[in-house]
């Protein structure tokens, strides 16, 4: 084998290519990249390179000499736009036509915006790579009243910068309470009490959202009928879209994103994905996370080279709000949580534990505690029964439970 071709080069792509040289590939290795700025990662872009506190060269995997010693060979900015399988060739916007022995795809996910007028606005905004990033940090060093549309993760970490910024900031979601889909009604409750008493506005249940641009292009935002107001910027922070074009052109098996088995290998046997846009082989659904593209691009990596190596990886994950450092441990399972558990009565510093019917853990999260992640993540592993009173207890010790 000679020749591999990623496409992609984001967090996934950044670790297969370590890990292809790490395991002695000597063949060529060839990016595509529709960015020039490659190998970084994402998560400080809506907290730390947003505020300026982080410059963007803070993003950066790894070094610039460590990149050159990979010895990639980098097509970018281009697109990939079609998989031959049966030829083994990869086809770019270019022109070009790449062969490969096998090919990984590591596309990630893109911004999701519900209409499509609102992407001709001036002033709405979306944050997934730096171009995103310095446009609406730029805005934002002259923008006083921004709205959030979205109360998720990212919608929500943007929330928190501008207003640690001093900005007046509003949150429209559209659903009846924040992060639902992958948080408790507690937490998503404990969010919303940790944003307004921040000085944030947050709208729930908003399903008639309308933005409409004025003569100066600002945006007025219009919930229902009844209520708008004007803006300097508006940010969609809506979800995300998994960027399976290829595959699904391709012919490759799909759902949301590209299905592959635990070596992170697709319905054809030289074709790997990782990242935003596989699905996780034991979950059954796409995991956006930095931990996620991470691990799941070294096992993929590892495999196409010869060395089956599984990933079954419990989901982790974390956000920096305010005073904040949130972690999410597991999934949030509702018809197999048997009870909650919280701990401690700090707002700034507290953990939910959910448990089954065995008093296993199954979800946990940690705010401010993230010494009891690491603890965690063995209790899953070994699916250990745990006593929900010492769980609860301040004053137990839980490191004494490893």
């Amino acid at each position: 084998m000679n020749q591999i071709v990623i496409v992609g080069a984001g967090q996934a792509a950044g670790w297969a290519v370590h890990t292809l040289r790490n395991q002695g590939y000597d063949g060529e290795i060839h990016v595509i990249s529709n960015e020039n700025h490659v190998f970084y990662e994402r998560p400080p872009l809506s907290k730390q390179v947003l505020s300026k506190e982080a410059p963007v060269e803070s993003l950066n995997l790894f070094t610039s000499d460590q990149i050159n010693d990979f010895s990639v060979i980098w097509h970018k900015p281009d697109h990939a736009v079609k998989i031959d399988k049966t030829a083994k060739n990869v086809y770019l916007e270019s022109g070009k036509k790449l062969a490969y022995d096998k090919l990984l795809i590591a596309t990630g996910s893109r911004a999701r915006i519900p209409v499509n007028a609102w992407r001709s606005m001036v002033n709405v905004f979306t944050l997934r790579d730096i171009q995103d990033c310095e446009s609406l940090a730029q805005k934002f060093q002259h923008a006083k009243r921004i709205a959030v549309v979205g109360g998720g993760w990212i919608g929500l970490e943007i929330a928190a910068t501008a207003r640690k910024q001093g900005k007046a900031v509003e949150i429209f979601e559209y659903g009846s309470r924040l992060c639902a889909r992958s948080v408790s009604p507690e937490v998503s409750e404990y969010l919303k009490n940790l944003h307004e008493n921040a000085g944030t506005k947050v709208h729930l249940n908003a399903t008639e959202l309308h933005l409409i641009e004025t003569s100066t292009q600002n945006i007025e935002v219009f919930n229902a009928t009844l209520s708008f107001a004007e803006f300097d910027c508006v940010v969609v922070g809506a979800g995300a879209e998994i960027a399976n074009e290829l595959a699904i052109e391709a012919e490759l098996h799909v759902k949301d994103g590209i299905v592959v088995n635990e070596f992170g290998q697709s319905s054809d046997p030289d074709v790997y994905a990782a990242g935003d846009v596989a699905i996780h082989p034991t979950l059954g659904y796409c995991i956006q996370s930095w931990a996620n593209a991470q691990n799941q691009a070294i096992s993929a990596a590892k495999s196409m080279l010869g060395e089956l190596t599984s990933y079954e990886d419990i989901p982790w994950l974390w956000s920096d709000q305010y005073q904040c450092n949130i972690q999410i441990l597991g999934v949030y399972q509702p018809d197999q949580t048997a009870q909650v558990v919280i701990r401690g009565t700090d707002p700034n510093q507290q953990s939910f534990f959910y448990l089954n019917e065995k008093n296993q853990l199954i979800n946990m999260i940690a705010v401010n505690e993230g010494k009891f992640v690491k603890l965690a993540k063995r209790w899953l592993a070994n699916a250990k029964e745990l006593d929900p009173q010492q769980l609860k207890d301040p004053d137990f010790n839980l490191m004494k439970l490893k």
